[in-house]
């Protein structure tokens, strides 16, 4: 007789979501230059989409990482099972934890005592997860915690003592300007006691083509991508942007390594947001909506040792494109 399903737990922040994305917006799209932020682009269909990116031809940073997780899991697993001892296994971001599975089914079948804690702003995304992850990986300890990354590690510790390994997988880090991801770093360090580790992905700098490729898709999923959040704000702040008026533009600077993506209007044009705000448009006028940066190893050696982090591996795919580094907090 097959014994029942323990139902996962799931953890989620009282914060207004719906207010603050209200505010977020606002506040963005009144800047100079206009700005959203991109961790609103993972609404259902914005998770939909990034699956379809993934598959692009052209977009190769989740192929880069998988090739690491799905070749290189026991030396992993190596690194970050330190002396044996329980931990949570936290991953920032997760997604649909297509690479850290690899990882999660070695630990399994090697017995190692931890609990996985998937974070992530999309209730889509830690629904999916709680349910879909037990079944397939019987055994498995989960426990989503739906919300902001530092509130949610926050939520982490409370619940548990044991050492921490943080995974930030798929060069997130890269989705914000140098100085914020040195900040970013430094916050993540004061979220995790001497000893924890992390493992931080990051896409290296490489051919301009090849990365400016990857968020310019043919197939103009990217374009779709960053549509869905105007999209999404109609929707779900019942705006009045018209899709048709806007245009995906991508740029890559190899000296900086900033590769942008931007919206910008083809005309002039006023949008309404929920009937309180009108933001006015003018023909050519863009809205910054993504950042991807890329690094050096150097770099990201630098980032460490700059924000209480002591570097100690480095994983590489075959083609050198993409690392992920291990690093363990002072």
């Amino acid at each position: 007789m097959n014994q029942p399903v323990k139902q996962p737990e799931l953890i989620g922040t009282s914060k207004n979501r719906l207010e603050t994305f209200y505010d977020d917006v606002i506040e963005g799209l009144q800047s100079v230059p206009k700005r959203l932020n991109s961790k609103y682009f993972y609404d259902a269909n914005g998770d939909k989409l990034f699956q379809e990116l993934m598959e692009c031809p052209e977009y190769y940073p989740t192929k880069c990482e998988l090739e690491i997780f799905s070749e290189k899991t026991a030396d992993l697993a190596a690194s970050i099972i330190a002396d044996g001892d329980a931990f949570d296994l936290i991953e920032l971001g997760a997604g649909d934890a297509m690479k850290s599975t690899w990882l999660l089914q070695y630990l399994l079948k090697q017995k190692i005592d931890f609990t996985y804690l998937p974070i992530d702003i999309s209730d889509n995304v830690i629904n999916y997860l709680t349910v879909k992850l037990p079944l397939s990986l019987p055994g498995l300890q989960v426990t989503g915690l739906n919300g902001e990354y530092f509130e949610m590690l926050n939520k982490a510790a409370s619940l548990s003592g044991r050492r921490k390994v943080v995974m930030f997988l798929g060069s997130n880090i890269g989705n914000m300007p140098a100085n914020e991801a040195v900040d970013f770093s430094r916050e993540l360090r004061n979220h995790l006691a001497p000893g924890d580790m992390v493992i931080i992905g990051f896409d290296l700098k490489k051919s301009p083509k090849t990365i400016l490729a990857a968020y310019n898709d043919k197939g103009g999923i990217t374009k779709k991508f960053n549509l869905n959040l105007l999209e999404r704000i109609n929707r779900e702040l019942n705006a009045d942007f018209d899709l048709s008026q806007f245009d995906h533009y991508p740029t890559y600077d190899p000296e900086s390594g900033a590769c942008k993506s931007y919206l910008v209007s083809l005309k002039d044009q006023v949008v309404n947001i929920d009937g309180r705000e009108n933001i006015r448009f003018i023909k050519d006028e863009y809205i910054y909506m993504e950042i991807s940066q890329k690094f050096t190893i150097m770099q990201t050696d630098q980032m460490a040792e700059n924000t209480g982090f002591r570097p100690v591996g480095r994983f590489f795919d075959s083609k050198k494109w993409f690392v992920d580094t291990i690093w363990v907090a002072e």
